[in-house]
């Protein structure tokens, strides 16, 4: 069926505590009834996508002060909240990302979004790739043990979603994994500041969202930051959210530059099937050839293990796997 997505940014105040995370809450709920009611009259939106950190961002520089000021356990009443609009109005959220805490993994805090319909909460997904050696969350890849799908995808009524945190998009190998397993719109959560924004002559944003749409033959709708540099110092976050289609066209874009805006565009899971059941040339996924692609056979990055997370153990991991690297 064809439907529409709202790319959504948001331009918060970074909280310093979990009490003030509501507010964000409230204000993407608003945004939610705003953007499906204000189109009504033109088409219905069916999938709204919020950014990375829109509910709090680690402005802290450990695990422990996260852990004590802004982490979350994930479900919690800002889920509740926005499932009671997918309950009302049928439509489905990506959640900006929480800061999590999981008791059963008592050390970690994870950068994590939600999907949620109007039954609820349909998958979680927690970043594969955190932005080190900045960002001092687990990674699934991390923990030993880790007996849960690091790549989920919801099969809805609107198609089969996946979704993925801001530099896991710089990844080739995160989202291809999505889309072997089903992925048919893909979903990017972001945080991208500038340089690496929506404007030449490094708009990584633009360029990594159609390289991957199209070398996956799926939609893309990537909400980013548009916080003023002031809000998430030290950087300036440039926006440009917007949604992608299979052949990686840009069929909504905002324009660039700090605020709070919503891109919608039309999503047809209909034509994207049957160009992927017709086409023979152009279908990267069907002519992948993994087996001589000897790389992924080599540890790079080591995982964390048990020791805490601490960026001086990962300056020493990013070292580690450097000098692997060919010379």
């Amino acid at each position: 069926m064809a439907f529409y997505a709202a790319a959504c940014q948001t331009d918060f105040p970074n909280p310093k505590t979990r009490t003030e995370i509501a507010s964000h809450t409230q204000r993407m709920c608003a945004i939610i009834e705003q953007t499906i009611i204000g189109y009504e009259p033109f088409f219905d939106v069916r999938l709204l996508a919020f950014p990375e950190f829109a509910h709090a961002a680690p402005i802290y520089e450990t695990v422990a002060q996260l852990r004590k000021h802004l982490a979350v356990p994930v479900p919690n009443e800002h889920t509740t909240a926005y499932e009671r609009l997918a309950r009302k109005h049928g439509c489905y959220v990506q959640t900006g990302s929480f800061l999590e805490t999981d008791p059963d993994w008592p050390e970690a805090v994870f950068n994590t979004t939600v999907l949620i319909g109007p039954k609820g909460i349909l998958l979680k997904y927690r970043k594969v790739n955190p932005w080190i050696p900045w960002e001092v969350h687990a990674s699934p890849h991390d923990l030993p043990g880790y007996d849960r799908d690091p790549f989920p995808v919801a099969d809805t009524e609107l198609g089969r979603i996946g979704v993925a945190i801001c530099y896991d998009w710089l990844f080739p190998e995160t989202i291809r994994q999505l889309a072997f397993n089903g992925a048919e719109i893909l979903v990017r959560v972001s945080a991208y500041m500038d340089p690496w924004g929506a404007t030449p002559p490094m708009d990584w944003w633009t360029l990594f969202n159609r390289a991957r749409a199209a070398e996956n033959t799926a939609y893309v709708v990537a909400a980013n930051q548009g916080a003023q540099s002031g809000n998430y110092p030290p950087f300036s976050w440039p926006g440009g959210s917007m949604v992608v289609d299979y052949d990686g066209r840009i069929l909504a874009q905002a324009d660039p530059g700090p605020g709070e805006k919503v891109v919608v565009a039309p999503i047809d899971v209909a034509a994207l099937r049957a160009e992927r059941a017709r086409r023979a040339g152009h279908d990267m996924r069907a002519h992948l050839r993994s087996e001589v692609h000897s790389y992924l056979r080599t540890t790079w990055l080591a995982p964390g293990g048990h020791k805490p997370i601490e960026k001086t153990r990962i300056e020493r991991r990013i070292r580690d796997a450097k000098r692997k690297l060919p010379k």
